[in-house]
């Protein structure tokens, strides 16, 4: 019979170093010197976090803990080693034994240990996503699929499928229906490259970065006796930002404190913003199911915005049925200054508002650093960037590159450039070598053989000839294009081309630009955006707002210079901006989490963009849209503008009315103030 022998801790320290009740308020002590066992720490947008997770470290290390059996799970390495910074200013303590790290980053040292088990060695490579676009290609071919002929997604395109079966835990065709219909058709030879790639990952001593979550809990679940060492080391688990944990996470977690069961997960509900990246917001939800003795600890008192901002953020996600209930309270004095709900007639309307209140704000003393505008999505900027642009207020995005800057803008401009410049060799080498099987050199082989087109055609005496690609008698594009030399793979798509230019150009004159758009979209680049890029559908969505914004202009170069114009002005205005210079910050919400300003707009708010069409279907898709929605207004400490136009421009012709976002008629008219917008 064994006996059971139980080794004592050493104390770290007999002495107390840290006044926990003067350096924390009542909530964040409660859960800082919390007894062991479950815990969940509801924290709330702007209530201190941070400083919650670094004073528990602190607290346990205090206590006796050894630093070795702590480990930290944060979302990024910086997160954990400012976390791991403060405890060491709190405490004469050395704590470089605890675990502190992202998820990924805790998986990969487990799987240099112990990878031998599932067959790898410790020296695998882990792949970034290029590399990892690069063999699933290679696989691809292995495989005897020509993308090119059956418009078979492209390398990167696979990698997120992967990553998304992967990450949610859901079968391969259950996730093409749901998020890439357009490529169920291909189901099975999907799912055989998968099974290859898996393979050839192997065969490699390679895994991706999803591989180091997966893999470690495939270790765990398979050798018990792996699993079991992890277990007895981490006597305390603390989880940062758990409403972003996906499954894996969530499971690797419970694995973990199976027995000891002393884990703190601290986060929010009302910022679980990120189910389409894999997050599942089941996971904070269910937490107290998962453990029923589990404590659970409200932190609500907020340090960032006033009081009046406190109270539309409370009555904006007050709606949601999915949460857990709480009340955000300020900790900062009134400023008597209610936040703005501002109708404008339209979309232009709406960013001459925010950049004649922008200039405002600066000549109060506001920096432009402090002053965000946020939205739904990326498109939602197009307006007010050329408004910023026309007045030379700086901006910079935080969300992505501009918006006339992003490939598939440039891509489908790029036709247009092409007939109204027969000459722009840029425009035709980027317009051709979307097409399969046409590079670098094929595409300047074809440009010889176009100018001499031209020549031949007599488009070469000046300007005023340039914009008409054949000349008055001249034959028309295709006549023209399907003359030249193209391999037997790219000719069907050359053929559609060349048919495409004739459309948008009838005769060598131009259709208007917004026409155009929609032509070059629906015949050629929706295929291609569907294969080669991981967010098609944000990409749709741009370019149908970029055929929106092209019905102002009737003439196609009026539409070109308006472009040019806007880049330039935006290209010097970047050159001269150093690291000390202001600018305006643009952002899409998501990207914004985790920020703070002065002042914030929140723009198009409407139904049908905040919240967006395609969450009105499901109450859990609207509920993580309100979540957005008050994601966005607590990020403003001072003053919020909530803005919705009342008409825009639609893709076919004459104005679409707006409905102000259901979200804005779920606050109290007596918590905003209405702001009546006339012109002089």
């Amino acid at each position: 019979m064994s006996r059971q022998y139980t080794l004592q801790r050493a104390p770290i320290s007999t002495s107390i170093h840290v006044d926990y009740a003067a350096e924390l308020n009542e909530q964040q002590l409660a859960a800082v010197t919390a007894p062991p066992g479950p815990i969940l720490v509801i924290a709330g947008a702007g209530s201190g976090k941070t400083r919650t997770l670094t004073y528990r470290v602190a607290y346990l290390l205090e206590n006796g803990i050894d630093p070795r059996n702590i480990l930290l799970l944060t979302f990024t390495n910086k997160a954990a080693r400012e976390m791991l910074g403060r405890v060491a200013n709190l405490l004469p303590v050395d704590a470089s034994g605890l675990w502190g790290g992202t998820f990924h980053s805790v998986g990969n040292r487990i799987l240099r240990r112990h990878g031998s088990a599932l067959g790898y060695s410790s020296g695998f490579s882990i792949m970034d996503r290029e590399d990892q676009k690069d063999l699933i290609d290679t696989v691809v071919a292995n495989a005897g699929i020509d993308p090119k002929e059956i418009r078979f997604p492209k390398g990167d395109v696979l990698a997120e499928i992967f990553s998304f079966v992967v990450n949610t835990e859901n079968p391969l065709e259950e996730l093409l229906a749901e998020k890439f219909p357009y490529f169920l058709p291909l189901l099975d030879k999907i799912r055989d490259v998968h099974e290859r790639y898996e393979k050839k990952k192997k065969a490699t001593n390679s895994m991706d970065f999803d591989d180091l979550l997966q893999k470690t809990l495939s270790m765990f679940q398979q050798h018990e006796r792996i699993a079991e060492v992890y277990r007895r080391q981490f006597q305390f688990i603390l989880v940062d930002e758990y409403q972003d944990t996906n499954k894996i996470q969530a499971d690797l977690v419970d694995l973990l404190a199976r027995d000891h069961r002393n884990v703190m997960v601290v986060g929010d509900d009302a910022q679980s913003i990120y189910s389409w990246r894999g997050a599942n917001f089941q996971n904070i939800l269910e937490f107290p199911k998962r453990y029923p003795d589990a404590q659970v600890f409200k932190i609500e008192m907020n340090y960032r915005s006033v009081p009046e901002i406190l109270e539309v953020a409370n009555a904006a996600i007050a709606a949601n049925v999915q949460q857990f209930r709480k009340h955000l309270s300020a900790t900062r004095e009134s400023k008597a200054l209610k936040p703005a709900l501002v109708a404008l007639n339209d979309g232009a309307e709406q960013a001459q508002f925010v950049a004649q209140r922008i200039l405002e704000l600066r000549d109060e003393n506001v920096d432009l650093n402090d002053i965000a505008v946020l939205y739904r999505a990326h498109y939602h900027a197009v307006e007010l960037q050329l408004e910023l642009s026309r007045r030379g207020i700086p901006y910079q995005i935080t969300s992505g590159i501009r918006f006339f800057e992003q490939a598939h803008i440039k891509d489908v401009t790029s036709f247009i450039r092409f007939v109204a410049n027969p000459r722009d060799q840029v425009a035709f080498n980027r317009m051709v070598k979307l097409l399969p099987g046409i590079g670098n050199r094929t595409a300047e082989n074809l440009w010889q053989a176009w100018e001499k087109s031209v020549v031949a055609a007599g488009v070469d005496h000046g300007p005023e000839e340039a914009a008409a690609p054949a000349g008055v008698n001249a034959p028309g594009y295709s006549q023209r294009l399907l003359a030249m030399n193209v391999s037997a793979k790219s000719k069907k798509m050359w053929t559609q081309l060349a048919h495409t230019l004739d459309e948008i150009a009838p005769g060598g004159q131009p259709n208007p630009p917004s026409e155009m758009i929609a032509s070059v979209v629906e015949a050629i680049y929706d295929d291609y955006a569907k294969v080669n890029f991981t967010n098609y559908e944000l990409r749709r969505e741009d370019l149908d707002q970029l055929a929106v914004f092209a019905r102002q202009f009737k003439d196609v170069h009026e539409f070109l210079a308006q472009l040019a114009l806007i880049s330039n002005v935006d290209a010097e205005a970047r050159s001269t901006q150093g690291a000390d210079n202001e600018a305006v910050n643009l952002s899409s919400v998501h990207q914004a989490k985790g920020l703070e300003f002065h002042t914030v707009f929140v723009i198009w708010l409407t139904d049908g963009m905040f919240p967006s069409s395609r969450s009105l279907d499901t109450r859990e898709a609207l509920e993580e849209e309100r979540r957005l929605f008050y994601v966005a207004i607590t990020r403003a400490r001072d003053e919020l503008y909530l803005t919705y136009p009342q008409r825009r421009l639609s893709g076919g012709y004459g104005d679409v009315f707006q409905r102000p976002s259901r979200f804005l008629q779920e606050i109290s008219n007596d918590l905003v103030e209405d702001w009546q917008v006339r012109r002089k």
